[in-house]
């Protein structure tokens, strides 16, 4: 039985999304039988390097081969077993795009696809290795389950639902080692359904991944300027939780998506989607990574260079309160 208290949460922190994912799918496999593993040679990347050695029977490593590795997945997947497969976040996009979408979009089998490494976490491997466009691509496919877990604990919590969960889904994962921590106590988590973890009335930020805990950060420097700012949990992409949309933004001057991927098509495209269909909903700052390639270089520089820590989330709201518009406005740290 998961239970999320501040010890094993500092733990996952230290660990990072991989290590802490490494961590769960272990201990899964004590609860479990059908689960089978597969990695494109990350085994020791993806954190299941003591799942390979505990339990061999149930890892496969089919090499840098990730369109092979979704097929033998879905293959499993027919068979009965619960699978999962890990690779970088933008490999599993990209790569395997056309199989993601015939074996698991249309077919519906019972695959999870675990992207590592999602956003720039990894820092001076550049371009190549980014994933910045994976929401975008995946929650194209229909019939796909989007997520995106904040925290160490959330990652934990993830996985110990997909066991439950029939049906294919990507998980994003984001952040490098020493992730902030968001949880550090237990928290009811259902895939599909929102957590609120600030209340607020003038701004309603909604985020996903690394950005929920910097967006926390936001919102207490901007509470104390006088702005009420709310802060939702949006760990599951898709299918989005639109009644949480609805109650984050009912009443607030701005409506504020945080993200960790490109500004095209992620979780800011999937809430405008929405809203622009309800209508009466205010204003949209999005906040994320500009439509164009960087360079490579140290993550948390990056995530300062582009607006995406707490200060400067705070200060690109602020502007926007400030001009009344939400045209895309520069991050803050780019601006000086």
């Amino acid at each position: 039985m998961l239970s999320i208290n501040p010890n094993n949460a500092r733990l996952w922190s230290m660990l990072g999304s991989r290590g802490t994912f490494g961590v769960a799918m272990l201990e899964a496999a004590g609860a479990t039988e059908n689960i089978m593993v597969l990695t494109a040679d990350l085994s020791i990347t993806s954190g299941l390097e003591r799942f390979r050695v505990a339990h061999p029977e149930r890892f496969l490593n089919i090499g840098i081969a990730e369109q092979n590795m979704i097929g033998i997945a879905a293959g499993l997947a027919k068979e009965g077993f619960n699978t999962f497969v890990t690779t970088f976040s933008n490999f599993a996009a990209m790569r395997s795009y056309e199989q993601i979408r015939l074996n698991l979009g249309y077919m519906g089998l019972n695959v999870k696809v675990i992207g590592l490494a999602g956003g720039m976490a990894m820092g001076h491997f550049g371009n190549t290795h980014y994933g910045i466009e994976d929401i975008a691509l995946m929650r194209a496919v229909p019939g796909l389950t989007v997520i995106s877990p904040a925290d160490g604990a959330e990652i934990m919590k993830t996985v110990y639902a997909l066991i439950q969960y029939e049906g294919p889904v990507f998980v994003r994962l984001t952040g490098a080692v020493n992730n902030p921590v968001v949880y550090s106590a237990d928290y009811d988590f259902t895939i599909g359904k929102a957590v609120r973890l600030r209340e607020g009335t003038d701004v309603a930020i909604i985020a996903c991944g690394t950005m929920v805990y910097e967006s926390l950060v936001a919102a207490k420097k901007l509470e104390v300027q006088g702005v009420s700012v709310s802060v939702t949990n949006m760990h599951t992409v898709k299918p989005l939780d639109t009644d949480a949309i609805d109650y984050a933004s009912s009443g607030a001057a701005l409506l504020v998506t945080v993200e960790e991927h490109g500004m095209i098509g992620g979780l800011g495209g999937a809430v405008a989607e929405y809203t622009a269909k309800r209508g009466g909903s205010p204003r949209q700052l999005f906040v994320g990574l500009p439509d164009k390639f960087g360079k490579g270089d140290d993550y948390k520089y990056l995530l300062k260079k582009y607006g995406l820590t707490g200060e400067l989330i705070a200060e690109n709201i602020m502007m926007a309160l400030t001009a009344r518009t939400c045209d895309v406005v520069p991050p803050p740290a780019m601006m000086k």
